[in-house]
């Protein structure tokens, strides 16, 4: 391994080795971990990178979110998809774009997009306390009827674990 690329990798196997060590404290418990970050400005780029389901308030269907690096400033980028078709219900799946970071504040701050070039729709969210970032909630807000919706982000079960 180059000398350039050794602090990418340490920042790597640290940010692993703290979600790694969060995922379940003493006993198996989670979020019982004193080193589990409770903001999200504690949280490496890379804890957001993956496979998350996202509930919205009031809607039974769970919509699959796909994040991965930002290719242009240390953000996320990547797709929801919700309404997936299945035997029990007619319709299509929409996909949207996803694109944001961590917040001064510390919330999780994701603009979507249905085209590519307006924003449909607004995500503002807070790291839960215990789930070692594997957990936000907050609010979407939908750009065409500026109608507001509570949402749980979480990270998918295949995905614990791995960072």
């Amino acid at each position: 391994m180059s000398a350039a690329r050794l602090p990418l990798a340490a920042a790597l196997l640290a940010g692993a080795a703290l979600l790694a060590g969060c995922a379940a404290g003493p006993g198996g418990v989670r979020g019982s971990n004193p080193d589990c970050p409770t903001d999200a400005r504690d949280l490496p780029p890379q804890a957001l990178y993956g496979r998350w389901e996202a509930r919205f308030d009031g809607l039974p269907a769970v919509s699959a979110v796909q994040l991965g690096k930002h290719p242009d400033y240390e953000g996320v980028r990547g797709t929801i998809t919700r309404g997936a078709p299945d035997a029990s219900r007619a319709g299509k799946a929409t996909v949207a774009q996803l694109a944001g970071d961590v917040d001064d504040e510390g919330a999780l701050s994701i603009d979507e997009s249905l085209d590519g070039r307006a924003i449909s729709g607004v995500w503002s969210g807070k790291l839960q306390a215990g789930s070692c970032g594997r957990e936000f909630r907050g609010t979407w807000r939908n750009a065409a009827d500026e109608s507001v919706h509570p949402f749980v982000l979480s990270k998918a079960a295949s995905q614990e674990g791995k960072q």
